[in-house]
C-alpha cells in the first residue's frame, strides 16, 4: 500500500462548513492521478523571482554551447588544410586558437553551474519555506488524518529530489538542450545530405523513450510514497521511545520499520530497473545511429562525394548531438523522479486551509469584555462523521465568570474549548465572543483573546526561557521570570543548571509533567488574554503543588472570564456556575452544592470519584485537600 496522501477539493455543507471529505487519505495508485512532468509547473513562479540569475546562466550556456560548437570547424580546416597540405604553421595557429577556446568553455561552463545550481538551491529553499508555512495555516481537520512523519518526509525527502534534480539535472538540461540544437543546426550546414538520414532516425528514437517514461514516473512516485511510510513510522516510533521500550516492543517494532525500508527498497530497485532499461536503450539507438552515419559518410569519401574533413566535422556534431539526446534521455528520468516529488509538496501548496479569515473580517470590541456564547451548536468531528460531539448546545458566559464543564469521557468538554479557538466551525449554530461571531474574526485575532493551557500542555526543544515566552514573543526577560513566580515555577527553574536557559529536550522530555504543566501556565500567564481557557490545568501535579499552582490561577482568573475543565472536585468548587455535559447536551448547571443536593449526573459523578457513601460534609472536607 502506498504511503501517499492525496487531498481533494474541500466540498461545503449548506451551513458553510466542510463535511467529512475535507480532506481524504487515498492510498492506491489508481486513485491517484500520475505524476507528470506538469507537475513541475508549481515551481516556476518560484524561480520567476530570480530573472537576473537565469539570465546569467542563458548568457552562460550560449557562451559555452558556441566554445563546444567550434572545435568541428577547426577540425574540418586541420583535417583538410592542414594535413593535406603539410602546413604545420597552420596547424599550430588552429590548435592555438583552440586553447583560447577551451578556456572560454571552462569560464562559461563553471559560470553556468554555479548560476543553475545556486537557482536551484534558492528555487527550494523557498518551495520549502512556502510548504511548511502552508502547514502552520491548515487546520486541525487536515492534521486528524495526515500522518505527521509524512509531512515532514515531504519537507525532507521530497525537497531534497527537487532540489538536486532541479539543481544539477536543470543545468545538465539546459546545457544538452542548447547543445543538441547547435549539432543539428551545424550537421545540416555541413552536409545536408547526411543530416537527413540523422533526422530521420531521431523520431525512432525519442518515441520509445518516452513511452518507456512513463513507468519510470509511476515506478519513482510509488518508490517515494513507500519512502514517506518508512518515515512516518520512524518518526512515530522514535516519538514514543519509551512506551516501545516498556511494553518489549522494540524488537517488534525494529521488525517492523526493516519491513517498510525493505518496500522501499524493492520500489526503489523498480524505479532504477526502469531507468537502467531506458538508459541502455537510448544508448544503444543514439550510439547505433552515428555508426550508420560514420558508414555511409565513409562511403562518400571513398567516392569523392564529401571530403574527409566534412566528415569529421559532421561525426563531430553527430557525436555531440548524440551525447546531448543521450543526456538528455538521462535527465528526463530524473525529472520524472523530480515531478513525483513536486507533485507531492505541491498538493500541500494547492491545499485550502478550511478555517480560514473572511473576506471582510469584524474587529472585535475594544476594550474586551470576554463575553462567551454558544447558541444551538451542533458538530462532529471529520474523522468522526456518524457520532455528533454537540447537540444543539446553548450557554452563555458573562464576563469575568467563572465556568466548569464536568461531565464522563466523551461528554463534549474539549470539543467547546476547540470550537471556542476556532479549531473547527460548526456544522449549525454559532460561536460569539463579545457578541461577535468567531467566524466573522481574523483567526489570530479571535485567538489573542484567549489564553490555553491544555491537559496535555506541549513544551518545545529549546530553553525554558524561550518556551515561557512563547506565551508572549516580545516580552523581557524579567516579564518571563514573573509570570514563572506567579505559576509557582520559579523554584524549580532556578535549581535547573542553566536556570531559565536550561534547555528542556524535544517535547520537554528532561522536566516531569507537573513542570511542564506549570511552564504551560506561566506562558499563559504571560499571554495575558481575557479570557482563559483550562482544560485539567492541574491534571499532572502532585497534592502539593495543586494548591500552589490554584493559588496562582485564582489570582489569573480574577477579572477574566474562565471556562475550565476539570474532574477535581477542589477545581470545580471554585466556579461561579458548572455545566454538566452529556452526550453533547447540557444535563444540568448550578454551583457546585446545589448540583450534589439535586443528585442527579454531577452527584453520580462525584461519588464515583470519591465514594458512594460520602456525606456532604466529607465530601467538602475532600473537596478543600
Amino acid at each position: 500500500m502506498s504511503g501517499g496522501l492525496y487531498l481533494t477539493s474541500v466540498r461545503q455543507t449548506s451551513a458553510g462548513t466542510p463535511d467529512s471529505t475535507t480532506v481524504q487519505m487515498a492510498r492506491s495508485d489508481t486513485a491517484r492521478p500520475r505524476a507528470s512532468l506538469g507537475a513541475l509547473k508549481p515551481l516556476i513562479p518560484f524561480a520567476a523571482r530570480y530573472k537576473g540569475r537565469i539570465a546569467a546562466a542563458i548568457v552562460a550556456l550560449i557562451a559555452a554551447s558556441g566554445a563546444t560548437l567550434v572545435v568541428p570547424v577547426a577540425v574540418r580546416r586541420v583535417v583538410d588544410l592542414g594535413f593535406a597540405h603539410g602546413e604545420v604553421g597552420m596547424i599550430d595557429a588552429y590548435f592555438g586558437g583552440l586553447i583560447g577556446v577551451v578556456a572560454v568553455l571552462a569560464v562559461a561552463s563553471a559560470a553556468r553551474y554555479y548560476c543553475v545550481v545556486t537557482l536551484g538551491e534558492r528555487v527550494v529553499a523557498d518551495l520549502r519555506a512556502a510548504v511548511f508555512a502552508r502547514l502552520t495555516t491548515l487546520d486541525p481537520a487536515f492534521f486528524d488524518r495526515a500522518r505527521s512523519g509524512e509531512l515532514v518526509s515531504r519537507l525532507t525527502a521530497d525537497a531534497a529530489q527537487v532540489k538536486s534534480v532541479f539543481g544539477v539535472s536543470l543545468s545538465i538540461l539546459l546545457r544538452n538542450v542548447f547543445l543538441f540544437a547547435g549539432a543539428v543546426g551545424m550537421m545540416v550546414w555541413t552536409s545536408p545530405r547526411l543530416s537527413v538520414l540523422v533526422l530521420a532516425a531521431i523520431p525512432l528514437i525519442v518515441f520509445p523513450l518516452i513511452l518507456s517514461g512513463r513507468g519510470v514516473r509511476r515506478r519513482s512516485r510509488a518508490a517515494q510514497d513507500r519512502l514517506a511510510d518508512a518515515s512516518a513510522f520512524a518518526t512515530e516510533a522514535v516519538g514514543s521511545v519509551r512506551t516501545m521500550q516498556a511494553f518489549g516492543m522494540a524488537s517488534a517494532t525494529a521488525a517492523r520499520f526493516a519491513e517498510a525500508s525493505e518496500g522501499a527498497f524493492l520500489a526503489s530497485r523498480g524505479s532504477a530497473r526502469a531507468r537502467a532499461l531506458l538508459t541502455g536503450v537510448a544508448i544503444f539507438l543514439i550510439s547505433g545511429s552515428v555508426v550508420g552515419v560514420l558508414w555511409y559518410g565513409a562511403q562518400g569519401v571513398a567516392a569523392g562525394t564529401i571530403s574527409a574533413g566534412q566528415l569529421s566535422q559532421f561525426v563531430l556534431y553527430a557525436v555531440f548531438g548524440a551525447s546531448a539526446l543521450g543526456q538528455l534521455s538521462e535527465v528526463y528520468g530524473e525529472l520524472t523522479l523530480a515531478a513525483g516529488a513536486a507533485e507531492r509538496l505541491g498538493e500541500i501548496l494547492d491545499t485550502v486551509p478550511v478555517i480560514a479569515a473572511p473576506d471582510r473580517p469584524r474587529a472585535l470590541p475594544v476594550p474586551p469584555r470576554g463575553e462567551i456564547a454558544f447558541e444551538r451548536v451542533r458538530f462532529h468531528y471529520p474523522t468522526r462523521p456518524e457520532h455528533a460531539a454537540l447537540h444543539e448546545l446553548s450557554f452563555a458566559v458573562a464576563p469575568g465568570e467563572r465556568v466548569a464543564l464536568v461531565g464522563p469521557s466523551g461528554a463534549g468538554k474539549s470539543t467547546v474549548l476547540q470550537l471556542l479557538l476556532r479549531f473547527y466551525d460548526p456544522e449549525s449554530g454559532e460561536v460569539r465572543i463579545d457578541g461577535v461571531p468567531v467566524d466573522a474574526v481574523e483567526p489570530e485575532a479571535l485567538r489573542a483573546r484567549m489564553s490555553l493551557v491544555p491537559q496535555d500542555p506541549t513544551v518545545f526543544s529549546g530553553s525554558i526561557l524561550d518556551n515561557i515566552r512563547y506565551g508572549r514573543p516580545q516580552a523581557s526577560e524579567a516579564e518571563v521570570e514573573r509570570a514563572a513566580v506567579q505559576a509557582h515555577a520559579d523554584g524549580f527553574i532556578r535549581a535547573l543548571p542553566q536556570g531559565y536557559a536550561t534547555h528542556v529536550g524535544e517535547r520537554g522530555i528532561t522536566l516531569s509533567g507537573g513542570q511542564r504543566q506549570r511552564i504551560a501556565i506561566a506562558r499563559a500567564i504571560l499571554k495575558d488574554a481575557p479570557i482563559l481557557l483550562l482544560d485539567e490545568a492541574t491534571s499532572a501535579l502532585d497534592a502539593e503543588s495543586e494548591r500552589a499552582v490554584q493559588a496562582a490561577l485564582d489570582v489569573l482568573m480574577k477579572d477574566r472570564t474562565t471556562l475550565v475543565i476539570a474532574h477535581r472536585l477542589a477545581t470545580i468548587r471554585a466556579a461561579d456556575r458548572i455545566l454538566v455535559l452529556d452526550d453533547g447536551r447540557i444535563a444540568e448547571q448550578g454551583t457546585h452544592d446545589a448540583l450534589l443536593a439535586r443528585g442527579g449526573l454531577y452527584a453520580q459523578l462525584a461519588a464515583l470519584q470519591f465514594g458512594a457513601g460520602m456525606d456532604a460534609a466529607g465530601e467538602r472536607q475532600v473537596a478543600e485537600v
